[in-house]
């Protein structure tokens, strides 16, 4: 009796290990479980947790979590310049979606369906831009690769969080050209400046002497207009005395001042007509006359 016991009791266990492992499966958080049976993919998905299952179907699991790839490849600038260029993308799959992802493309749909796309893109995208404005749209290009990838992969139930260019890298021979061409036009720019500051000087120089000349022209006009001034003053000054003179003579002043220049004595000839001159009689102390002889 007890040895039936034991074997029933060990049969008990193989199949409760048998059942443990070919009816029962168990999904990961952050995964999706896909159920097939014979290899048919059932319209069902299992959500993270313990499943049961028949022994004729098997669990495949898709990660839902978001997922970060590397990437690295070549392209061509709308000027025929090559480059090397190294990004990231960071994507996740949809729940509701991965049996139809699974279906189309499998568990192998970043080889097969998102890198391949995302570097066409990227090449595509870099055509546009020159080779010299390639590094100052970095972000640009990012985003335009990201909105491009984003609507090619929707359909699948892959959403393309972002994506990042983290390196571009030209030849050798074009990173030479660059730095000559940046040399050439530091000393262009510097002749510019030295020209420029020449010239400034020239003017500056050229308005100073014409200030200056204004302000010889201005001191001399002044200088000019205060001497016309003062003649004109003195004149009206000379001509206002003159009339005050004028006026304060009068026929008593006259007299008067003859009367004082007067020294006494009486004239010896007086003039007469057609030039000639008549004598005076002149009266002596002892009251004789003489005769004057006329000239």
């Amino acid at each position: 009796m007890k040895k039936k016991t034991l074997i029933i009791l060990a049969g008990v266990v193989i199949v409760a290990l048998l059942i443990a492992t070919t009816c029962t499966a168990t999904v990961e958080t952050g995964y999706t479980g896909i159920v097939t049976t014979f290899g048919k993919v059932e319209d069902i998905t299992m959500e993270a947790g313990l499943h049961f299952k028949s022994p004729f179907q098997q669990i495949v699991v898709m990660d839902n979590r978001e997922q970060k790839s590397t990437f690295t490849t070549e392209a061509f600038s709308s000027d025929i310049q090559q480059v090397n260029i190294t990004g990231s993308i960071n994507y996740a799959i949809n729940k509701s979606t991965a049996m139809n992802l699974f279906k189309e493309v499998g568990t192998d749909y970043f080889n097969k369906l998102v890198y391949p796309r995302m570097l066409e893109i990227t090449k595509g995208v870099f055509s546009k831009y020159t080779a010299e404005n390639l590094v100052a749209n970095r972000q640009t290009l990012s985003e335009s690769i990201r909105d491009g990838l984003y609507s090619e992969l929707e359909s699948y139930g892959i959403n393309v969080i972002s994506l990042s260019i983290e390196n571009i890298d030209f030849t050798d021979a074009f990173t030479d050209a660059v730095e000559a061409k940046q040399v050439a036009a530091q000393k262009k720019l510097q002749a510019e400046i030295e020209q420029s500051q020449m010239t400034m000087e020239t003017q500056q120089q050229a308005e100073r002497q014409r200030i200056n000349a204004e302000a010889a022209a201005n001191v001399a006009k002044i200088n000019a207009d205060a001497d016309a001034y003062a003649v004109k003053v003195r004149s009206e000054a000379e001509s206002e005395a003159n009339k005050l003179i004028a006026e304060s003579l009068t026929e008593n002043l006259l007299r008067q001042n003859e009367i004082k220049a007067w020294d006494g004595k009486l004239p010896t000839y007086m003039g007469g007509g057609n030039g000639s001159t008549i004598p005076i009689l002149r009266m002596e102390e002892n009251g004789a006359a003489e005769t004057a002889a006329a000239q």
